[in-house]
């Protein structure tokens, strides 16, 4: 019986939703491919198109002295330590830098373009990770657990009278609105200018960062030609933080939205259709409540 109940279990729900992943990888992979892997082979010939002008230009170096001074610029480089610029630019291990950095680590989001390069700084990383990302997700489940108990009156909504309901509609849809102007529009807007970025490039680095993906192709304050002021990347940081904690309140506030609005469409639909004397309006179910925590 277990063996039967667990072939039942994977053949109804686990091999299709299977196969829906791996078609879906396949997909990305696919598009991936083609969008991206003609524009990596133009940036290889460049770069080696470069390289040889540069030895035509400078006689004195040869190839192998080339190849030496771009591996010390690349192990630079993932140490995080940009190679433009020189010896003034600003430093990554600065208190703001540091805290962005250790921002990232509870997140996940690691971006990639900066980490611990000492051996205590790697060791401290792992332990900082462990106990760092268990609060992080403690702290985003009871943010959430806090905005269900803030609105379980809306549990009660059917009791009150439609105006009320409207009214209740158009609140979270503009605390809704609201909450993303001020963390998925206006920041990218800031980064964008700060940075000298498009609002596409700015976008394109909140959803990346807030989605905790992070692939670090876009890190604010890292440009050494910039001069940022010293709390920049801390309240990035800060932002981050705040992104995270809007998300964990706004995933149950979308189904329940979309839930208020049917209800109060079929309930005006079925008042109408009631009032022109339509027949069979009278006994119109009232919709059942959906509890709002699951």
């Amino acid at each position: 019986m277990p063996q039967a109940r667990l072939c039942s279990c994977w053949g109804g729900r686990v091999l299709p939703l299977l196969l829906a992943h791996v078609c879906y990888l396949l997909l990305g992979a696919t598009v991936f491919q083609l969008l991206e892997k003609q524009a990596e082979a133009q940036s290889r010939d460049q770069v080696q198109f470069e390289k040889l002008r540069f030895l035509e230009n400078y006689t004195c170096l040869d190839q192998r002295a080339l190849e030496q001074f771009v591996q010390v610029i690349m192990e630079a480089w993932v140490k995080g330590v940009n190679p433009k610029g020189n010896s003034t630019n600003p430093s990554n291990w600065d208190f703001g830098s540091s805290f962005f950095f250790a921002g990232t680590v509870v997140t996940t989001i690691g971006y990639g373009n900066l980490a611990p390069s000492t051996e205590a700084g790697q060791v401290f990383c792992v332990f900082y990770a462990l106990v760092g990302i268990p609060l992080n997700v403690v702290f985003l489940n009871h943010l959430g657990a806090g905005l269900h108990g803030h609105l379980a009156t809306l549990e009660r909504w059917e009791e009150q009278p439609r105006r009320s309901q409207l009214l209740q509609i158009l609140g979270l849809a503009l605390f809704l609105t609201l909450g993303t102007l001020v963390i998925l529009i206006f920041p990218p807007m800031v980064f964008s200018h700060v940075e000298g970025w498009s609002f596409g490039e700015g976008f394109y680095f909140a959803f990346i960062t807030l989605s905790t993906i992070g692939f670090g192709d876009y890190v604010v304050g890292t440009d050494p030609s910039k001069h940022y002021i010293s709390v920049y990347r801390s309240l990035a940081a800060i932002w981050i933080l705040l992104g995270l904690a809007w998300l964990a309140l706004i995933l149950p506030l979308g189904p329940l939205l979309l839930h208020r609005c049917s209800q109060l469409w079929l309930l005006s639909r079925g008042l109408s259709l009631k009032d022109r004397g339509a027949p069979g309006m009278d006994g119109l179910p009232r919709p059942q409540k959906i509890p709002i925590s699951a």
